[in-house]
């Protein structure tokens, strides 16, 4: 009997020994002779921290009344402070996400600029104006009175609609051409977030589709089915963007006419080259004429290469 327990408490000490001895591996294996981050990565990188500076700005400001140059004033590296940018009229809840949605938008920008070294904050015209511009032309009349992107949550909301899309099918864009595992692994992180956030833009949308967004008598879906349809034309490659509400053509497997999140045929999301990106985001359907959101045209070497003369 004293045998058996002396055997037993053995096995268990043992048991304990191999438990608590062993030490878990908690980092990922990189394959060798491989580089963290590839002379190539750099640029590409760097053109995404356009889109980060607009998203930044955007929603701190329109969260809680200041922006990067409070908050992380490093991260603009001397650049011009935006346009017309204010704080929106926007209720708790609403709040709550875009606080945070900017505070995320503090990290992307600091991570990438320390894998690839940073850009200048290009200068960025976030005013009501603008938005107002580009909502008129997805309809094709004036809206009167002019659309307010800070007047109230569900305005500020449609306006955030888009921007964050556009750095999501970026990233997917992107993805191909890196070749460093550390440019890899942050592509990937960045991605998961921007499209966190942009889901969560469309289910906020999403729930309010048939809403009629005062005073226009125009519903929820309505706006982001002419805000998607205009991306497309701008960027002039077909459909790579998808209202909340779409044919049954379009929707997943054919099957479903609700759009929460937009994707392809085979339900993987869409991708943009930064040719794409910049026709969009300059309203002009000319990567090479800047406007926009970037008056004096996005910041980086690839960007900045369409506005060379040819």
């Amino acid at each position: 009997m004293a045998a058996t327990s002396i055997v037993m408490l053995m096995m268990f000490c043992n048991f304990i020994h191999v438990c608590f001895s062993v030490i878990p591996t908690c980092q990922p294996t990189y394959p060798p002779n491989e580089l963290p981050v590839y002379k190539e990565d750099v640029d590409l990188l760097q053109f995404a921290q356009n889109l980060e500076f607009s998203e930044a700005e955007f929603f701190l400001w329109g969260a809680l009344g200041y922006g990067l140059d409070r908050i992380a004033p490093q991260q603009a590296m001397g650049g011009p402070p935006p346009v017309g940018v204010q704080k929106a009229n926007l209720d708790s809840l609403t709040r709550n996400i875009i606080t945070e949605f900017g505070y995320e938008e503090v990290g992307h920008l600091r991570i990438l600029r320390e894998t690839v070294g940073g850009i200048r904050r290009p200068l960025l015209n976030l005013s009501a104006s603008n938005f107002a511009k580009l909502i008129d032309e997805a309809f094709g009349y004036a809206l009167r009175p002019p659309f307010n992107p800070y007047g109230d949550s569900l305005s500020y909301m449609i306006a955030s609609y888009l921007i964050p899309y556009m750095g999501l099918v970026g990233y997917v864009g992107s993805n191909p051409s890196l070749q460093g595992y550390q440019s890899k692994r942050l592509l990937a992180g960045l991605l998961g977030v921007e499209s966190g956030q942009d889901a969560v833009i469309r289910m906020y949308l999403y729930e309010r589709a048939e809403m009629v967004v005062s005073p226009y008598k125009i519903t929820v879906a309505e706006f982001t089915i002419r805000i998607s349809e205009l991306r497309n034309k701008l960027a002039m490659c077909g459909i790579k963007d998808e209202g909340i509400r779409v044919p049954l053509a379009l929707g997943a497997e054919r099957k479903t006419k609700s759009n929460v999140l937009s994707a392809n045929t085979d339900s993987i999301s869409y991708s943009r080259t930064p040719a794409e990106i910049l026709r969009v985001l300059y309203n002009s359907g000319n990567e090479r004429v800047p406007g926009g959101f970037f008056p004096d045209g996005a910041n980086g070497k690839i960007a900045k290469q369409f506005l060379q003369p040819r």
